[in-house]
């Protein structure tokens, strides 16, 4: 089978004119040529707005169908599209994955008063108030839907904190009180801020009985109505382990058992991502936020930074079969919360480190491949990125030898197999032009080698041992195959 790869297919400033579905439609026969196998859609509910880049969600149950927050359709379009692009992709046996966001609500339609206790911002287990009754935009009624697919209404007592207190016009971080109330355990959810359970809007109560039973029925349904392949789950860090590990489990045993997931639990702390794996049983692949991090302080370092150690501390090296890599994403792009977006000379090299490797399920991001216009620009690299892939389709076989041996020059080789005989030899360097030597195996003895992505003009014939050197240039990456 060759080498699968996933594409997220969207960043945060996509123009909202609803035609986003539309263009998945129109590209997906691209997609399938250049050897991609999964797509990650943006998150289709209902949010706060018709400009809502989908993470703050209104209603799970609306796709684009309902009149709502003044708005039929979402940033991306209308429900009938939605399916369709589901289905479009499917046909071509890529695989369609939906961004799923249960952390939070937001844009609540009724106010409801409560009592709680305002937190301390950098301490959440710490109050800086005594008890005392604010109004929230807690009840949601979905008078737009009027109960179509589900009756459930949220009411305050279904979330364990907000951000805003109505009735004194206040921005804070409130703690709801009331019986069996409370932020998650401490052991549950990421210890930043002392407790993390918090993150933004309304924060869902995932032990509260009714939520449990109508995010089941909710999944139950969107299953079934989307026929989605696999679900992205966003901002885990902040959902209580306890409650993601039998989510997940329920939805393989009793709707789709072949359901994949992978998670996004930012944290620059590999040993943290491994724990997580093992407390939520292996339930999902989590995004190498490690890897990209070191990608990010390579780019910026320039030759100051020390290439033997790209691959330090990441998911990839020390749980591969986990690790979904990526070098940007819409939190890393520019203008984002979590900016760290990689320097555009270093972009191509990143991308082999991800592409050109047997370890990790690689994501290519939407904003690199398409560019990214507006106060935020960044250039297109679809030219590079289109010849990695040819390469991750055709070249990443057989034995995965690394040369990850001088802080300014690294690389490896792909020594190939019978079905893929053509073996690849891969070189990076950050600072002066450079050369690496690199064993490709008897297989590809003799055999004149030239650099696909065409930055090095030389040829290379391989020594009737199986060695020879490889020249790259400076700040560049050489990819060596066959010339024929």
């Amino acid at each position: 089978m060759p080498n699968g790869t996933l594409m997220q297919y969207f960043e945060w400033y996509l123009p909202n004119d609803g035609k986003h579905w539309q263009r998945v439609i129109a590209d997906a026969q691209h997609l399938k040529e250049i050897g991609i196998s999964m797509v990650w859609l943006p998150p289709a509910f209902k949010g706060t707005s018709q400009s809502d880049v989908g993470y703050g969600v209104y209603d799970l149950f609306d796709l684009g169908e309902f009149d709502q927050k003044g708005t039929t359709r979402t940033k991306y379009g209308i429900k009938e599209d939605y399916l369709k692009a589901i289905q479009t992709l499917q046909s071509l046996g890529i695989e369609a994955i939906a961004d799923i966001v249960l952390n939070h609500k937001a844009a609540g339609d009724i106010r409801e008063k409560f009592r709680v206790l305002k937190m301390n911002p950098n301490n959440r287990q710490e109050p800086i108030s005594d008890p005392y009754e604010i109004e929230g935009w807690t009840n949601f009624t979905f008078s737009g839907r009027q109960d179509t697919y589900s009756s459930f209404k949220w009411h305050w007592y279904h979330f364990t904190g907000l951000d805003y207190d109505a009735l004194h016009d206040e921005k804070g971080i409130y703690l709801i009180l009331g019986d069996n109330k409370g932020w998650a355990d401490q052991d549950q959810v990421d210890s930043e801020n002392g407790n993390y359970d918090y993150l933004m809007f309304n924060d869902i109560d995932f032990e509260h009985p009714e939520v449990i039973d109508h995010l089941k029925e909710w999944v139950a349904w969107f299953l079934e109505t989307t026929k989605i392949s696999g679900f992205r789950l966003d901002a885990v860090k902040h959902i209580e382990e306890a409650f993601m590990t039998e989510f997940i489990g329920y939805v393989r045993e009793n709707i789709k058992p072949d359901l994949y997931t992978f998670a996004e639990y930012w944290k620059g702390d590999s040993q943290v991502s491994l724990n997580y794996i093992n407390d939520t049983k292996w339930s999902f692949d989590l995004i190498d936020v490690v890897l990209h991090m070191n990608l990010y302080d390579a780019s910026k370092r320039g030759a100051a930074y020390d290439l033997t150690e790209i691959f330090s501390g990441s998911l990839v090296a020390a749980k591969p079969e986990f690790a979904v890599t990526f070098v940007d994403n819409h939190d890393s792009q520019r203008g984002q919360a979590l900016e760290s977006c990689i320097e555009e000379w270093f972009k191509p090299a990143a991308y082999a480190l991800i592409l050109l490797r047997q370890q990790g399920l690689p994501c290519v991001f939407y904003g690199d491949y398409y560019g990214i216009s507006g106060e935020f620009a960044q250039q297109s690299f679809q030219s590079e990125i289109d010849k990695l892939l040819y390469l991750r389709q055709k070249h990443v076989y057989g034995e995965q030898i690394d040369y990850l041996d001088h802080p300014n020059c690294i690389g490896w080789v792909n020594l190939g197999t019978e079905e893929h005989p053509d073996g690849l030899a891969v070189v990076i360097s950050n600072a002066d032009s450079q050369s690496k030597r690199m064993n490709m195996g008897l297989l590809n003895a003799g055999k004149i080698f030239s650099d696909y992505m065409g930055n090095h003009p030389d040829q290379v014939q391989i020594e009737a041992d199986g060695w020879a050197t490889f020249p790259v240039q400076a700040g560049s990456i050489s990819a060596w195959i066959r010339s024929s």
